[in-house]
C-alpha cells in the first residue's frame, strides 16, 4: 500500500501547509485529497513534488505492509470493531487509564474506573470524587482509540497535540485562557517542585528535533521508545498530562514496531519516577520498570492466548 506520511512529515518540519504546497505547485483539492489518503497521483504530480521539495520520490511516498494479523495491534483493532467485553482491549482500555490518571493524582478506584467504562456510571462513591478525574477518565478511554486508529503512523506533532486536546478536552483547565489544551504550554513548569523543563519558547523547536532524530533511527527498539519518553518529559511540553500523554505514545509505539506494550501500574509509580530522575546518571532502572511492566502485559497477552 503507497503511504505519503514521508511527505506530510517533510512539510510538518518545514512548515508548509497543503494551502501553500496547492498554490506553489499548482496541484488541485482532488489531487491534495488523494495524498492525504494515501492514494495513488499522476507520476507528473510525484515529479512536481520532487523538484518543489529537491528530492528523490523516496523521501515523499514508501511502500507499506498490510498490518499482521498476528500484531497486538490487529487484535486490539479487532476486538474494538467487535464490541468484545472483557476481553485483551477492554481490559487494556481500563488498566491503563486507572493507572495512569492514578499516578497523576485521580481518586477514582480501578472499579470506579471499570464502571464508567462498562455502564457510564461511576458505581459506588463515597462523595469524595472530582468531576475532572471522570472526565479525564473517559478523555483517557477516547485517547486509547486514537492511539489505535494512528498507532501505524509516524509520530508527529499533530498526533502528539491531539492526544492531548482528547485528554483535556472539557476539564476545568479547558476553561482557562492561559491553558492551551492541545497546544504547547505558555508558561515555565517543573516537574515535582525542582526539576525544571523547557521554556516555553523553545519548546516547538525541541519537540521538532526531538521528533527528527527519533524518526532518522530506521531500527526503533524497546530501549529506544523508552528514551523518547524520557526526552519528552524532560521538554515537559504541555501545562498539565504531559505524563499520561507521554505514556500513551510509549503504548503506540509499542504497537507501530511489533514491540510488547506495558502499562506503568500505578504500585510502579516511585520507580518509574526515580527511573525518569535519574535517567541520565544511569538508564538501566528506567528501562527495567518499563520491562517489568511489559511482563505484566504479556502475561495478559498468554492469558487471551494471543502469544
Amino acid at each position: 500500500m503507497i503511504s505519503y506520511k514521508k511527505l506530510f512529515l517533510m512539510m510538518e518540519e518545514r512548515e508548509i501547509t497543503k494551502e501553500k504546497l496547492r498554490s506553489e505547485i499548482g496541484v488541485s483539492s482532488a489531487t491534495m485529497a488523494k495524498l492525504s489518503k494515501n492514494e495513488e497521483v499522476a507520476m507528473s504530480t510525484i515529479q512536481s513534488l520532487c523538484d518543489y521539495f529537491d528530492c528523490q520520490p523516496g523521501a515523499i511516498l514508501s511502500y507499506e505492509k498490510e498490518i499482521d494479523e498476528n500484531s497486538i495491534l490487529f487484535k486490539l483493532r479487532e476486538e474494538q470493531e467487535i464490541k468484545l467485553k472483557g476481553g485483551l482491549y477492554h481490559q487494556t482500555q481500563v488498566r491503563l487509564a486507572y493507572n495512569s490518571n492514578h499516578m497523576e493524582g485521580s481518586r477514582l478506584t480501578e472499579d470506579q474506573t471499570r464502571s464508567i467504562y462498562e455502564t457510564q456510571t461511576i458505581g459506588i462513591t463515597e462523595g469524595h470524587e472530582k468531576i475532572d478525574d471522570i472526565i479525564e477518565t473517559v478523555n483517557h478511554f477516547r485517547c486509547f482509540d486514537y492511539i489505535l486508529s494512528v498507532a501505524d503512523k509516524n509520530l508527529s506533532e499533530d498526533i502528539i497535540k491531539h492526544i492531548h486536546l482528547l485528554l483535556k478536552i472539557g476539564t476545568t483547565d479547558s476553561q482557562k485562557e492561559w491553558f492551551a489544551v492541545g497546544d504547547y504550554k505558555k508558561r515555565p513548569n517543573m516537574i515535582g517542585d525542582m526539576v525544571e523543563t523547557t521554556h516555553p519558547s523553545k519548546v516547538p523547536t525541541e519537540i521538532k528535533h526531538l521528533l527528527k532524530i527519533y524518526r532518522e533511527n530506521s531500527n526503533i527498539t524497546f530501549e529506544d521508545i523508552i528514551d523518547f519518553h524520557y526526552r519528552f518529559e524532560k521538554i515537559h511540553p504541555f501545562q498539565d498530562g504531559n505524563g499520561r500523554v507521554g505514556r500513551l505514545i510509549m503504548f503506540k509505539e509499542c504497537l507501530k514496531y511489533n514491540i510488547t506494550p506495558f502499562i506503568v501500574e500505578d504500585v510502579s509509580k516511585d520507580y518509574y519516577r526515580r527511573g525518569l530522575k535519574e535517567y541520565e546518571i544511569e538508564k538501566g532502572f528506567l528501562i527495567e520498570t518499563c520491562r517489568a511492566s511489559q511482563d505484566v502485559y504479556r502475561k495478559l497477552l498468554e492469558y487471551f492466548e494471543y502469544i
